[in-house]
């Protein structure tokens, strides 16, 4: 499958960063799975690692971090 955003990319399995901010709070959460373009580095989750990633944002949101820097762990 080609790229969205380059549109000359094929995309493959891969490991990403995916960094969050709301408000004052910034969560980093590292080697999260995901489908990463060979060519510009634009990642695509899954619905349900979306799902999850979100859910390990919302928790550091919630307790009130002000910057939470996680590791994937399956």
């Amino acid at each position: 499958m080609n790229c969205v955003i380059c549109k000359t990319g094929q995309l493959a399995e891969g490991r990403t960063t995916v960094t969050f901010q709301r408000g004052e709070t910034t969560v980093v959460i590292k080697d999260v799975p995901a489908q990463v373009c060979d060519n510009c580095g634009e990642y695509y989750l899954s619905e349900e690692m979306s799902r999850q990633v979100l859910a390990m944002a919302e928790a550091a949101v919630s307790k009130g971090a002000e910057v939470e820097i996680l590791r994937w762990a399956a």
